[in-house]
């Protein structure tokens, strides 16, 4: 900072102002100028330092299952661009989707690793959880409600379930496929999506068909293998509600290797609105989980307990509504 200032010509204190943005008796040409010798020098903030002295470390941890998926590497984009506009850092990393390896990914953020953490749940339950004494901020992400301890952004799973389902009854599909469902097995992704599904179905007085639940993955290569699997083995459908974009590209890619045209003979409806579903051919009608509304609660709940130094207060709770994007897989 000394050197900044020297070759500047202007005092250490002008140059801290400029750095951490206290301009206001700051004209704009000494600004300019600072700003021009720190990117001749090269300078850069010494961030151990001004966590020392601030007690932050400028950086909030992400925890995601899956790194390849579209929605998660979506998700963390859009808290990235969102906290980077505060000064903030976000860290992203992989658990698995496994319940050790989210348990210690929590276990460190509450160390000096991170001011805050946020967790996309795939397998932790409120037992867990409930183990973790937070001196920090953590907020949870999930398709169910855990451990009531902790801030937690939900999903409507049911509601989008049930309105993509739906959708597909009411353009006239009777043999729907739930592609990656699943009856049982706990409250996640799968069974609440599912159970969406069989709402669907049961208020407008149909049966559900539990050949065509199909208990698969969630990604392209399984889309594509389990519509394959379905189309080769004879059994008749003609709705697919995918329980992931993902999937429902990869059943798409399935439906046109064997001629069968969409949406004339089958309609198809997926969940995320991940960008890609804007691409396919025919696009990809789905189910808008409010990507960037999420983001941006993720971000006030993390700011709020960052300003009142921790989880001090009562968690917060949010259930974020879904809404269906017509585009051309559906009549």
């Amino acid at each position: 900072m000394q050197d900044v200032a020297q070759q500047a010509g202007v005092s250490a204190q002008t140059v801290s102002n400029v750095v951490n943005g206290r301009t206001e008796r700051v004209s704009v040409e000494t600004i300019d100028r600072v700003a021009r010798v720190i990117d001749e020098l090269g300078y850069r903030l010494n961030q151990s330092a001004r966590s020392l002295r601030k007690g932050r470390t400028g950086m909030v941890g992400l925890g995601v299952p899956v790194l390849a998926s579209e929605y998660y590497g979506e998700l963390a984009e859009r808290l990235s661009r969102l906290f980077a506009e505060r000064g903030i850092r976000l860290v992203t990393e992989n658990t698995r989707g496994a319940m050790a390896t989210e348990m210690d990914s929590l276990a460190a953020s509450q160390l000096e690793t991170y001011d805050g953490f946020i967790l996309a749940i795939a397998a932790s339950e409120s037992a867990e959880l409930d183990r973790i004494l937070p001196n920090k901020p953590i907020i949870l992400l999930g398709e169910r409600a855990v451990s009531a301890r902790f801030d937690h952004v939900l999903m409507d799973n049911v509601g989008g379930g049930a309105m993509a389902t739906g959708h597909l009854l009411d353009r006239g599909a009777r043999a729907v496929v739930a592609l990656g469902g699943a009856g049982s097995g706990g409250e996640s992704l799968q069974t609440l999506r599912t159970r969406g599904y069989a709402d669907a179905h049961r208020g407008r007085g149909l049966g559900v068909r539990q050949e065509l639940i199909l208990n698969t993955g969630l990604d392209m290569a399984d889309g594509f293998r389990a519509i394959s699997a379905l189309v080769d083995a004879g059994v008749p459908f003609d709705g697919v509600f995918a329980l992931t974009d993902s999937s429902a590209h990869g059943a798409l890619r399935a439906l046109t290797d064997r001629g069968i045209r969409v949406p004339e003979d089958v309609q198809v409806v997926g969940f995320d609105n991940v960008r890609a579903s804007s691409y396919t051919s025919p696009r990809l009608t789905t189910i808008e989980p409010s990507n960037d509304e999420m983001a941006d609660e993720i971000v006030d709940i993390m700011l709020m307990r960052l300003q009142t130094g921790g989880p001090t207060q009562e968690p917060r709770r949010s259930m974020l509504p879904t809404r269906l994007i017509v585009r051309e897989t559906t009549r």
